[in-house]
């Protein structure tokens, strides 16, 4: 071929695999313009018409619009600048596409409500900005300059664990995700979460801890981690020799009876510390986050208040 070959539209739907009526649409719109016309009328094109062709076919299968392709082939922008524009914008495509499909993948597993299901998808659709927006708030009315005896300390804490979404979402993490943002907006959790936060963060100290002792107290901790780590469950029979012992040590130190009144009480002391629905925001966080549970850093609160509660009366010899 050389610069001074003219193809007729037929023949430059044969080379670029683009239909007739395509081409014509792109020559009428100014897009690709007749070199030349026949005796008879019929538009002829030349090499360049053939190239640009080939090249808005090129950017319009990478999705780019009509409009974009006008500013590429009059140099107004470069192929490079499109390219990185449009693979941003592909990027978010690909983002919202992988958000629905784990919200579909949840639905589809908790066989969810319409009501449910509208709520996940409202929530999955927020932006990045607007799901940490949603947090901001939660943490600023939570642990704010504003909120009564907020401590700075226990603030940064819950901050460095604020939970976002990743790109590709687990069905899992958009299940939790959307947890969380039903608990964060709800005033009594936020207020639970205030009394709660500076026991778990360390910054605050039961009176049972002070009056048991350090060295008590960390045994404690090392113990119920431990049943955590085997997978005991507080309720079942396997906790009550964990518990046992260490009733009778609390008893022993504090100079009190290790029976049903003083477990209940015992009970009583750590609750201060814990509340079933904070204890399931930190899960729900680790889940989003794609943290690992570990169970000796989990507060030792939950399981032992549910083990105390569920085994009121001390094994005997007998029921070993």
């Amino acid at each position: 071929m050389d610069g001074a070959t003219l193809y007729s539209i037929g023949e430059l739907s044969r080379r670029t695999g683009l239909s007739v009526t395509t081409i014509r649409f792109y020559s009428d719109s100014g897009v690709v313009v007749p070199t030349d016309r026949t005796p008879a009328g019929y538009r002829l094109y030349d090499l360049d018409a053939l190239l640009r062709l080939e090249l808005v076919r090129t950017l319009r299968e990478l999705g780019m619009d009509l409009a974009t392709v006008r500013q590429v082939l009059n140099r107004e922008r470069t192929v490079a600048d499109v390219a990185a524009a449009h693979a941003d914008a592909v990027d978010v495509q690909i983002r919202i596409l992988q958000l629905r499909r784990s919200v579909l993948r949840v639905v589809a597993t908790r066989g969810s409500s319409p009501e449910e299901t509208k709520l996940m998808h409202r929530l999955t659709q927020l932006s990045g900005d607007e799901r940490r927006r949603l947090i901001d708030d939660f943490l600023d009315d939570t642990f704010g300059p504003k909120a009564v005896g907020a401590d700075p300390v226990v603030a940064a804490m819950v901050r460095s664990a604020t939970p976002d979404l990743p790109d590709d979402p687990s069905p899992e993490q958009v299940a939790a995700w959307v947890e969380i943002a039903e608990l964060v907006g709800d005033a009594d959790f936020r207020a639970r979460m205030r009394q709660v936060a500076p026991y778990q963060a360390g910054r605050r100290t039961l009176d049972i801890e002070t009056e048991a002792g350090g060295e008590l107290m960390e045994f404690t901790r090392r113990r119920v981690a431990a049943a955590r780590e085997a997978g005991i469950d507080p309720a079942d029979e396997q906790a009550a020799p964990v518990v046992d012992d260490l009733v009778r040590r609390f008893a022993e130190a504090l100079g009190r009876t290790p029976d049903p009144a003083f477990r209940t009480w015992l009970a009583r002391q750590f609750e201060p510390a814990h509340d079933p629905r904070v204890d399931r925001y930190w899960r729900l966080v680790w889940i989003v986050r794609g943290w690992q549970l570990i169970p000796g850093l989990l507060p030792i609160h939950p399981w032992l208040i549910e083990a105390l509660h569920s085994s009121h009366a001390p094994r005997s010899d007998h029921d070993a």
